[in-house]
C-alpha cells in the first residue's frame, strides 16, 4: 500500500535540498533528493537576503522533483539554527525586608531576564522593538543572593536577589521571509520547525532526552548546536565556523579551485589517498595523513569554537555526550579533537548519519550519510510534531506565537511585549532620614505582584495556554510610603545617674528632630535631621539638668578692670570628677561623682585681694589710753558710678573701676570717727589738744603710736 508523502525544503546557506518522503504507519522511505546551490549570495547566517533569489532556487527543486512525483502544492520547512540568537541577561530584584521568595516571584525575575536578554538581541540586530524576537527558549545558569553564588532563592534573605539566564531568540523576519520565498514558488506552508529541532527529534527521542547531549549540526557556513538535558532542549547557538573553512584550507595548501576543494574534502573522509588537478594542470597523489597535517590549525580552530560554545550552552560544563551531523561532520579528525577539547572519552563524540533514524530506509540512489540528517528530520519533524501558530489576545492585543513548547502565560506576556518588571507595583515612597549623623533610607511597603487572568480566571505564569485564550495581565497596586516613629529607629534610649556636690540625678538622652525637642512616638518625616543624645562631658551634663548656677560658675570668671578684660581664677570654679580634677570638656566616665564649687566669692573685698590690692591705710594711737585704730580708704571700686563696698558681690562681666585715694597725712580730727566726746560737767573756758603731752590743733599731724588727749579747764569746788 501506497503511503503518504511528504515534500521538505532544508534551505541552507549554500544549497536548497529538496526531499520526498513517504510515510507509512511509522515507517518512512526516501523516495528522492534533489540539491541546488544558490546562484548568489542570497542567504546569510540563516536569513534570507534576496527573496526573489531563493525563491528561483526552491522552485528549480521543486520543478525537478515534480517531473517524478507531481504536481507539490504544500511544503515542511524549518528555521535555520544558525539564525537562533542566544543571549546571556541578568536581573536584579531589591529583597530588603523581604525575604521569604516564592516560586512565582522567581519567575517573574527568570522572565525580567529573559526581556533583558531580548532587548540586547533586538539592540545587536538594530531592530526596532524588542517583541519582533520569537524566545523559543531559557535556561537558568546562576541564582545570586547579594552577589553570591546560591542553589535557590526561596526563604534566602540579603539585600538583593538576582538571576543569570541564557536564553535563545527567532527573529520574526526570519519566518516571514520564509514564507514569502515559498508563496513565490507557489508553495504553501504546510509545516513549519526548526532544524536543530528538526535534527533531535530523529536523532534524539524525548526518552533520551533526560540526558545531557549535544547535536552540532555542522554545514557549509556555520555550525548549529542545540543541548538537551532534563527531559527537554535547553539551548541553541551557533558558531560561524564550518565546513567552508575545511574546504578553503585544502584549496590554500593544494592549490585547488574551491569546487575540487570540496570533492577532495569528500573523497579524503573516505580515502586514504586522492588524486587532485591543481590550478597549474598538474595531477598530484595526495596521502590523507599529509592533508590532515597541512590543515591541522583549521581543523583546531573549528573544534575549539565548537567546543566553547559548547560548554558557554551548557552552564560552563561538557555534556555527557556529543553528535554530529552535516556535511561538515566529516572532517577529518573533528570527532577526536572535539573529544580532547571537551575532556572526553572519543567514543562519547561520535558522527550520526540519516541510517541511525530507527524505521527509516532509503531508495537506492539516496545516501545515508550525516550531510541528509535535517531534511530528513524536517520532513519528520514538521509531520509529527510541527510548530503551530497559536493566538491569543493579551491586554486587547492579539499576540501571535509558535509553540516550540508547551506554552504558558509568562510565554504570552513575552511575546506581546509587556514589560514584565512593570507589571509589579512600585514600592511606597522611601523616607530618608539622618540619626545622629547616619543617613538612614526607610523603604516603603512593596508593591503588589501583578493580577494574572486567563478567560477571566486568576492564574499563574505557569499556567498553560491554547489557541483563542484571553489573558489580562493588570498591574499590582503600589507600595504605600513607610509609616514609622523616632523609636523604631532607636534600639535603645540611654539614661545615665550621676551625683553632683552629694546630690544624686537621673539624666536621660535629649531627643531633638531639625533641632526642635522631640518625642520617641513623633513621627518620621522625609529628611528629618534626628540626634539622640546623652550628655558626654560636665557642660553638657549641667545644661541638660538645667542648672544655671553650676553652669555659670564653671565657665572662666571675667571682669572688665579700667577697660582691660581680666579673667580671675580664684573666682571660677574647681571640678572634681571622681577625685581627680577635671575641666568643663571633660569627658564622663560610666559612674560620675562631681564636686563643683568656687574657691572664693566674687565680692570686691577678695577681687582687691586677688589683684594686691589694700582697701585701706590705717595706724594705730591712744586716746585717753584707749588703743584706737584709725583707717583711710586706700582704693575705692565703683560699678555704673555706684562705689561698691568690700562685701558687694561681683558677675562675671562686669565693668568695673578702681582709683587709689589721696595719700594724705592722719591728723588729730580723725579721731573723732571713732570717739564720743563729752565736756566733764566741772570744765570751764575752752580744752586743750594733747599729742604726746604736747599742745596740739585739730589739723596737726598724727602718726603711729602716738597718744593723744583733749584737756578741759576745770573749777575746783570749795
Amino acid at each position: 500500500m501506497q503511503g503518504e508523502k511528504i515534500f521538505a525544503l532544508d534551505i541552507g546557506t549554500r544549497s536548497v535540498v529538496g526531499l520526498i518522503l513517504e510515510e507509512n504507519v511509522e515507517q518512512y522511505k526516501v523516495l528522492d533528493l534533489v540539491v541546488k546551490e544558490h546562484k548568489a549570495r542570497a542567504m546569510l547566517d540563516g536569513q534570507i537576503h534576496d527573496i526573489q533569489a531563493v525563491a528561483h532556487v526552491i522552485k528549480e527543486v521543486k520543478d525537478q522533483l515534480e517531473k517524478t512525483h507531481g504536481k507539490l502544492s504544500k511544503v515542511c520547512v524549518a528555521a535555520a539554527g544558525r539564525s537562533l540568537k542566544t543571549e546571556r541577561a541578568k536581573a536584579v530584584v531589591n529583597i530588603k525586608g523581604k525575604p521569604i521568595i516564592n516560586q512565582e516571584d522567581i519567575l517573574y525575575l527568570e522572565l525580567t531576564a529573559v526581556q533583558n536578554a531580548q532587548a540586547a538581541a533586538a539592540e545587536q540586530q538594530s531592530a526596532e522593538k524588542v517583541n519582533s524576537y520569537y524566545c523559543v527558549g531559557y535556561s537558568v545558569l546562576h541564582y545570586f543572593i547579594d552577589d553570591q553564588l546560591i542553589g535557590n532563592l526561596i526563604d534566602q534573605q540579603g539585600d538583593e536577589a538576582s538571576v543569570e539566564i541564557i536564553a535563545t531568540f527567532l527573529p520574526r523576519v526570519v519566518v516571514d521571509s520564509l514564507i514569502k520565498a515559498l508563496q513565490r514558488a507557489d508553495l504553501e506552508l504546510d509545516a513549519l520547525t526548526l532544524e536543530p529541532i528538526a535534527a533531535i527529534n530523529v536523532l534524539v527521542p524525548v526518552s533520551m532526552r533526560r540526558l545531557n547531549v549535544a547535536l552540532v549540526d555542522i554545514g557549509a557556513g556555520t555550525s548549529d548546536i542545540a543541548i538537551t538535558n532534563t527531559g527537554t532542549v535547553l539551548a541553541y547557538g551557533m558558531v560561524p565556523t564550518a565546513g567552508d573553512e575545511i574546504t578553503e584550507a585544502i584549496s590554500d595548501q593544494l592549490l585547488l579551485d574551491f569546487p575540487e576543494a570540496e570533492q577532495a574534502k569528500r573523497e579524503l573522509w573516505e580515502k586514504d589517498s586522492i588524486i587532485v588537478h591543481d590550478i597549474l594542470g598538474f595531477e598530484n597523489e595526495i596521502l590523507k595523513s599529509d592533508v590532515v597535517s597541512q590543515i591541522s590549525p583549521v581543523i583546531d580552530k573549528l573544534s575549539r569554537e565548537i567546543s566553547m560554545q559548547i560548554r558557554e550552552l551548557n552552564n560552563g560544563q561538557a555534556p555527557k555526550a556529543v553528535m554530529l551531523v552535516g556535511g561538515g561532520s566529516k572532517t577529518p579528525e573533528l570527532p577526536k579533537r572535539l573529544a580532547e577539547m571537551l575532556q572526553l572519552p572519543e567514543n562519547r563524540v561520535a558522527i550520526r548519519g540519516a541510517e541511525a533514524i530507527q524505521g527509516l530506509t532509503f531508495a537506492d540512489h539516496i545516501p545515508g550519510g550525516p550531510e541528509n540528517i535535517t531534511p530528513i528530520g524536517i520532513a519528520i519533524s514538521a509531520r509529527k510534531s510541527p510548530i503551530q501558530y497559536v493566538t491569543v489576545t493579551v491586554n486587547e492585543q492579539t499576540t501571535r506565537m509558535f509553540e516550540v513548547k508547551e506554552l504558558t502565560v509568562a510565554d504570552c506576556i513575552l511575546a506581546s511585549g509587556i514589560i514584565i518588571n512593570k507589571l509589579y507595583g512600585k514600592p511606597g515612597m522611601a523616607i530618608f532620614a539622618t540619626i545622629n549623623g547616619q543617613q538612614v533610607t526607610i523603604p516603603g511597603s512593596y508593591g503588589e505582584p501583578p493580577i494574572l487572568l486567563k478567560n477571566g480566571k486568576e492564574c499563574s505564569l505557569e499556567d498553560p495556554v491554547k489557541n483563542g485564550d484571553v489573558i489580562i495581565a493588570k498591574k499590582g497596586a503600589d507600595g504605600e510610603q513607610s509609616q514609622i516613629r523616632i523609636r523604631d529607629l532607636i534600639d535603645e534610649v540611654p539614661e545615665k545617674r550621676v551625683v553632683i556636690n552629694e546630690e544624686s540625678y537621673y539624666v536621660n538622652s535629649t531627643i531633638q528632630k531639625n533641632g526642635k525637642k522631640a518625642a520617641l512616638n513623633d513621627m518620621v518625616n522625609d529628611r528629618d535631621v534626628i540626634t539622640v543624645h546623652i550628655p558626654n562631658t560636665v557642660s553638657e551634663l549641667l545644661i541638660t539638668l538645667n542648672n544655671k548656677e553650676l553652669s555659670n560658675i564653671t565657665r572662666p570668671f571675667k571682669l572688665f578692670i579700667n577697660g582691660k578684660e581680666q579673667v580671675i581664677p580664684n573666682f571660677t570654679a574647681e571640678i572634681w570628677l571622681n577625685g581627680n580634677k577635671a575641666n568643663v570638656n571633660e569627658p564622663l566616665p560610666a559612674i560620675v561623682d562631681l564636686d563643683i564649687t568656687r574657691k572664693l566669692t566674687p565680692t570686691i573685698h577678695n577681687l582687691a585681694s586677688s589683684m594686691g590690692h589694700l582697701l585701706q591705710r590705717s595706724i594705730t594711737v591712744f586716746f585717753n589710753n584707749e588703743r584706737i585704730i584709725i583707717s583711710k580708704k586706700a582704693v575705692e571700686y565703683n560699678r555704673n558710678g555706684e562705689i561698691l563696698r568690700p562685701d558687694d558681690e561681683l558677675s562675671s562681666g562686669d565693668h568695673i573701676e578702681w582709683n587709689e585715694t589721696s595719700e594724705s597725712a592722719f591728723i588729730f580730727q580723725d579721731i573723732f570717727n571713732y570717739i564720743e566726746i563729752q565736756k566733764p560737767e566741772n570744765a570751764t573756758g575752752n580744752f586743750s589738744l594733747l599729742i604726746n603731752n604736747e599742745e596740739a590743733t585739730f589739723y596737726s599731724p598724727i602718726q603711729n603710736g602716738d597718744h593723744l588727749e583733749i584737756v578741759w579747764p576745770t573749777v575746783t569746788n570749795h
